[in-house]
């Protein structure tokens, strides 16, 4: 159950990381979608691993947004150079 929540939380972390990055973003709602889902994922159970957050804590919501708009951030540098 805790991946799919992850994943649910993802698409809003995916949603709020696109308001907070600053700029034109041309990708369509799945793409961010899946960018969302991709850095909560990296966030919440990268940051479990090291030891920085237990999983229900804030700070991991904090993170996946963190993470979320790190990768819509790369992924507009990668998509811009074509």
């Amino acid at each position: 159950m805790t991946i799919i929540w992850t994943i649910l939380i993802g698409f809003v972390i995916g949603l709020v990381a696109r308001a907070l990055k600053p700029g034109k973003d041309k990708m369509g709602i799945i793409w961010t979608t899946l960018l969302g889902i991709g850095g909560s994922l990296a966030a919440t159970y990268g940051g479990q691993q090291l030891g920085i957050y237990q999983p229900g804590q804030t700070a991991g919501f904090i993170a996946a947004v963190v993470g979320a708009v790190f990768l819509l951030i790369i992924y507009g540098l990668i998509a811009g150079k074509k």
